[in-house]
């Protein structure tokens, strides 16, 4: 027992405060060296031995979120007010987040689907990208007040071209006929990827929105951290993945038939259609270009929340 102990105890884990202790050494590994060692043991036995030292196969845990901002809460509050100011007085809220990249083809897909019994879908074995397919980059814009979404499947690269390219999309197709009043958009995004609050693109492509449309295009990103929070990943993106679950994606058009199908008992409708367009990744937005953007940042945490003003 005494050996045991030694050859565990390098690489034991666990709390110093808890008598639960595990290892990552298998035990038929602990059983060879326990026999160079000079004793006879089969590896059922270090089994039951490491049992009795109080030892447990465990797996990992998701727990350690790391440090969360100390404004973290209020930026939430902050939000929540200021989406219920322009819902009251009917201007359009949308949350806005790109959807896990997906690989196209007869890869396997999580879930499961009603099918005759003994005949399930077949699938590849092996998850590797086929080139002449690639993969699909769906970009989603949920209205908040409408429950309604649109989703462009992307088939290059997930800029912030590729992000505002789609909520353009979404106001001429949707928003513009459901809000033909509208005077001003706010939009809700995650603190990071191709709508983060960092990225000069990001703000740049709002801009040329904003001169387009003519509407004073507000921003608030949520706290690093905390992208699940954003309404589109539970009222829209869980929905999507619930529909297709257990479904290979074999193609583009499959996918957008997937996203365009998926409903909700509380009215859920989605548009999708493919964005066939490339959006080169590296672009770099200068110094000059961004002294014209028509930028106001608000008093509280102007680096997430800023409004985009029309420059005409």
């Amino acid at each position: 027992m005494a050996d045991l102990e030694k050859l565990v105890e390098p690489t034991t884990r666990g709390h110093p405060e808890t008598c639960l202790r595990w290892t990552c050494n298998s035990v038929r590994k602990l059983a060879e060296d326990l026999n160079r060692m000079g004793h006879r043991v089969s590896y059922p036995v270090v089994a039951e031995l490491l049992h009795e030292l109080e030892y447990s196969l465990q797996a990992n845990r998701k727990t350690k979120e790391g440090d969360s901002h100390p404004d973290r809460n209020a930026q939430f509050e902050y939000i929540d007010g200021k989406v219920r100011r322009y819902i009251a007085i009917g201007q359009p809220v949308i949350s806005v987040d790109t959807k896990k990249k997906e690989l196209l083809g007869e890869f396997k897909n999580g879930g499961r689907e009603w099918r005759p019994q003994g005949n399930p879908e077949k699938v590849r074995v092996h998850d590797f990208v086929i080139p002449e397919l690639g993969r699909a980059a769906p970009y989603g814009v949920y209205d908040l007040a409408c429950n309604t979404g649109w989703v462009s499947v992307g088939v290059d690269h997930d800029t912030a071209s590729f992000a505002v390219e789609t909520i353009r999309r979404w106001w001429y197709a949707m928003g513009q006929e459901k809000y033909p009043r509208a005077e001003r958009l706010l939009i809700t995004a995650d603190g990071g990827g191709s709508n983060g609050s960092r990225v000069r693109l990001w703000k740049l492509e709002l801009q040329r929105l904003a001169d387009e449309t003519a509407l004073a295009i507000a921003v608030s990103h949520f706290p690093p951290g905390t992208s699940k929070w954003n309404k589109i990943e539970h009222r829209l993106f869980s929905y999507i993945s619930k529909n297709w679950r257990g479904q290979p994606l074999t193609s583009l058009k499959v996918i957008v038939n997937l996203i365009a199908g998926t409903t909700t008992k509380k009215g859920l409708k989605v548009h999708a259609e493919i964005d066939g367009q490339s959006y080169p990744a590296g672009i770099k937005v200068p110094d000059s270009e961004m002294a014209k953007i028509k930028l106001q940042r608000e008093a509280f945490h102007g680096e997430w929340n800023y409004e985009i003003l029309p420059r005409k």
